[in-house]
């Protein structure tokens, strides 16, 4: 069998071998690779002759025709072409073709190994001078195939992007923007992976001179896509760059570790919110997990790729105080991202009048709304104006820690699942595996029976995925020194993402991880009982090593947010620090800048509740507490 590869530089192998040369002539390859793209694969004599050897006679044509088909035989054996009646044909199965194996490949939802295939343009380099026919039928399937090759490309990509292999995924996407640097469809793909990586000035820096290169090319514009994908990147939150402390050198970020071990559970929430928002079905999802099993930063990877897909998104996130009070999560939604959604004008007065009576920047927003006479309850308030939002947009509620959020407002989501099926709605929810909270368990209950939806729980990270997340964060390192490290970050993190990650960039800053005899967590012990309190002394010393980085001011507002518990407020931190204006702003920032806290609308609290016990156990004095406590507690 005669093999050719004709997506890049041509090649051809005959029963796996290097084909004779004679066979590589340009005419004879010709004459091979346009009947194996024919109809049937089959051409008359004379449009063969006529197409490779118009400049000849006739006669010297169908002379030549005949040269190139001995060849061809020589090379695949006699029974490779059939030829009678004036027709050339190929036999069945006497050649295989690249891009036919392509497509066997894509149908069989092989898309992975359909994109290997693809590594060039279609008879990349290739010509056949004086042919023009040719040359003219070279030309239409190298744009079908480039057009086809990045179709295959961005799927290869968008599987990838679901399954959190965010390097993979923007490799495939730059091989398509090879393919074709006019294309507006690569050129998005490759944004959206900057805009997960946090290159936000990146993807807008791509976009730029895509948009200039198409003016000066064509002498067009992006197309709509482009630009609205454009205006959504811009619109994603950067990071305030801190103000520089003299004597103290701020440190870059700690790299955003990939999402490493998740690639299952991301493809199911991917998987259910594509169906949410193809199908208007409202869905429910709970993601289940020990406390630092990554349930947060899986919930903000959804939320992230939601709005770079145009949904409207809001977020809240639950602290201990919450419990207690009825609706309270309900008006953080309404806070963290209802409020800026556009289809909320549309929703009833009464129901907006419900949120205006309790916040008053709803009532600087829809100020006809304010003497509504008769508001609606809450939970039905959230369901209107839900409803409004999604009609408008598909629709994102994330609660993170919802186990830690009133009952009240776990109902009213449980209950917008339910009365709005018909609606692109999405409810995400993360909460611990053992949480003792009623309407949560309702919730799980339902989801996936009453309500479309799942559950997804998070298992501990495999070595594999442990020793991935060493390479990524030590780079260099020989595999000896990983493998052992990885060994070591596996046994004091019990596999869970927020103590690996820390660990390893502990290292990375130079913390030497010591051989311990302790078993960790305790065999007796679940997790949760274990987690906060209990932790191994090296992930601790990976903490202390990254809170002695930060400038003295920080390490005050840090120390004093760990003591004060849940969320802190500005006015509150003022009191407990001492600290006002631009040097606490500066201590904030920083702590956002280096991912310690997190801030909404309500205030400031820990990225991770395992960090903010471990300094407030380890890194304040009694009498430093008793001060913070008491000089928040005045006035």
């Amino acid at each position: 069998m005669i093999f050719v590869r004709m997506l890049g530089p041509v090649q051809a192998t005959v029963d796996g071998e290097p084909p004779p040369a004679e066979l590589l002539w340009r005419k004879n390859l010709a004459t091979l690779v346009y009947l194996a793209r024919s109809p049937k694969r089959a051409r008359t004599r004379e449009h063969l002759a006529g197409l490779l050897w118009p400049e000849k006679p006739d006669a010297a044509a169908r002379h030549s025709l005949n040269e190139a088909l001995r060849v061809l035989r020589r090379a695949g054996g006699e029974a490779i072409i059939d030829s009678v009646s004036g027709q050339v044909r190929l036999a069945a199965g006497a050649v295989s073709l690249d891009v036919e194996e392509i497509e066997r490949r894509v149908a069989a939802q092989d898309v992975a190994g359909a994109a290997a295939l693809i590594t060039g343009e279609f008879l990349e380099g290739f010509a056949v001078p004086g042919a023009g026919g040719f040359e003219d039928w070279l030309m239409a399937e190298r744009g079908a195939w480039r057009a086809r090759s990045i179709e295959v490309l961005l799927l290869h990509h968008r599987a990838l992007l679901d399954a959190g292999r965010l390097a993979e995924a923007a490799d495939a996407a730059a091989r398509a923007e090879a393919l074709d640097p006019l294309a507006d469809s690569a050129l998005r793909a490759t944004m959206r992976c900057l805009a997960l990586a946090g290159d936000r000035a990146g993807a807008l820096a791509r976009y730029d001179g895509f948009t200039e290169r198409l003016r000066e090319a064509v002498g067009i514009e992006p197309e709509t896509d482009t630009d609205a994908l454009a205006e959504r990147v811009r619109r994603e939150r950067i990071w305030r760059r801190p103000t520089p402390i003299p004597g103290h050198e701020l440190r870059e970020p700690p790299r955003r570790a990939p999402l490493l071990g998740r690639a299952a559970e991301l493809a199911a929430i991917a998987g259910a919110w594509a169906t949410c928002r193809r199908d208007s079905q409202a869905t429910l999802a709970l993601i289940v997990g020990d406390p630092g099993a990554g349930r947060s930063r899986l919930v903000d990877e959804v939320l992230t790729r939601a709005r770079l897909d145009g949904a409207a998104t809001a977020l809240a996130r639950g602290v201990p105080a919450d419990r207690d009070e009825a609706g309270s999560a309900t008006l953080a939604l309404a806070r963290g991202g209802l409020l800026d959604a556009p289809g909320a004008a549309a929703a009833p007065p009464a129901a907006l009048a419900a949120f205006i009576a309790r916040m008053p920047e709803w009532g600087d927003r829809f100020p006809g709304s304010r003497h509504v006479e008769e508001p609606m309850a809450l939970g039905r308030a959230l369901r209107e104006v839900v409803r409004a939002v999604s009609d408008e947009q598909p629709t994102i509620l994330a609660l993170d820690d919802a186990h830690l959020v009133d009952g009240e407002s776990l109902a009213s989501l449980e209950a917008a699942a339910r009365d709005l099926t018909g609606s692109p709605i999405f409810i995400l929810l993360s909460a611990t595996e053992r949480a003792d909270h009623p309407e949560l368990e309702v919730v799980r209950a339902r989801a996936g029976r009453d309500v479309a939806g799942m559950v997804v729980r998070l298992e501990p990270l495999s070595m594999p995925a442990l020793r991935e997340l060493a390479a990524w964060a030590l780079g260099g390192w020989s595999d000896e020194s990983l493998d052992r490290v990885t060994r070591r970050v596996a046994a004091d993190s019990a596999g869970l993402p927020l103590l690996a990650v820390e660990l390893v960039h502990a290292v990375a800053a130079g913390l030497a991880l010591r051989e311990t005899e302790r078993t960790w967590p305790d065999p007796a012990r679940t997790l949760d009982a274990t987690l906060p309190g209990d932790l191994p002394d090296t992930v601790v010393a990976a903490i202390r090593t990254g809170f002695r980085l930060l400038s003295t001011d920080a390490q005050h507002v840090l120390a004093a947010t760990a003591v004060l518990g849940g969320r802190a407020t500005i006015p509150r931190l003022e009191r407990a620090t001492a600290e006002h204006g631009e040097p606490l702003v500066t201590a904030l920032d920083e702590l956002e800048w280096q991912r310690w806290l997190t801030s909404d609308e309500r205030g400031y609290a820990f990225v991770a509740r395992i960090v903010a016990e471990v300094v407030a156990r380890d890194m304040v004095t009694p009498g430093q507490r008793r001060r913070i406590l008491e000089a928040a507690g005045a006035g």
